[in-house]
């Protein structure tokens, strides 16, 4: 046999990942949260620990230059953040130099950029903030 289990039967492994596949993450994470007996001093110094953990994973990226502050200021929470990934995504398929550049002017027209204006201690991330005012 080429397979370990017979891929005509279902496996209860592959459907769980296939249910699961789309799952909204914070009600998911809640679910699974009910069902973690964990005394309430624990909860807490694992809550502190991975507050902790985030924190310094965001302050690492905002002491770094580059793309990296770009992507902290321009994050996907902003409007600006999301005008540029959609700009990003829509490029890789466009062929003709005409439709991208009506793009990019869509795109890059209906943001606030001025409001990132200063905000990054980069020099990179405020160069391009003016660029694209």
């Amino acid at each position: 046999m080429i397979f370990a289990q017979d891929p005509a039967k279902p496996d209860p492994l592959r459907a769980a990942i296939q249910r699961h596949y789309r799952i909204d993450e914070d009600a998911w994470v809640s679910e699974l949260l009910d069902h973690v007996d964990l005394p309430d001093d624990e909860r807490r110094r694992i809550e502190g620990h991975a507050r902790r953990l985030v924190e310094a994973v965001r302050a690492g990226r905002l002491g770094r230059g580059g793309v990296d502050a770009f992507m902290v200021e321009y994050e996907l929470s902003s409007e600006e953040g999301v005008a540029l990934m959609c700009l990003a995504e829509a490029l890789l398929r466009i062929p003709d130099t005409e439709t991208a550049d009506r793009l990019i002017r869509d795109k890059i027209g209906s943001g606030d950029w001025a409001e990132h204006r200063g905000h990054s201690p980069s020099l990179f991330v405020n160069a391009s903030t003016w660029g694209l005012m």
